[in-house]
């Protein structure tokens, strides 16, 4: 594992956007970028729980993203990604940590992440404590 230095703080918007599009966009096959990741749904994000969109940074660049959700009843984990270059060096699983420390703050009991069968980090989520459900995912657009 390579030791860095680095914070996690709150996603700021929309100073922290470009940065953390460019995180996304090149993260790789296991994590995609789709219409809700525009600025304009990015601020509706904000305005329900601005405080599980952290960013991880070092030196003042952003090097790791999480984003949580929170309906009330259930937690759900999105776009956990660290530039390759950043990997392995305990950003992902600080970044998950935190994110999961605040959903417990807001009364989480059970909490979701989602992965597409292309993320090569399955083995890391697992060694985080999280499982494998069974289960088939659907999804509409709604436009």
């Amino acid at each position: 594992m390579n030791e860095i230095s680095f914070r996690i703080r709150t996603f700021v918007f929309p100073e922290d956007y470009p940065a953390v599009l460019s995180l996304w966009e090149t993260s790789g096959p296991g994590l995609r970028v789709g219409r809700s990741d525009s600025p304009q749904e990015i601020q509706k994000k904000l305005k329900r729980d601005p405080d599980l969109f952290l960013v991880a940074e070092t030196s003042g660049k952003i090097i790791g993203t999480v984003l949580g959700g929170f309906d009330g009843r259930r937690g759900m984990v999105y776009h956990l990604g660290v530039l390759p270059e950043h990997r392995r060096s305990g950003i992902g699983r600080a970044l998950l940590d935190e994110v999961e420390d605040r959903l417990r703050q807001k009364g989480c009991l059970k909490c979701y992440l989602m992965v597409i069968k292309a993320n090569k980090a399955t083995q890391f989520y697992e060694d985080c404590g999280w499982s494998l459900l069974d289960l088939q995912l659907f999804t509409k657009e709604l436009d």
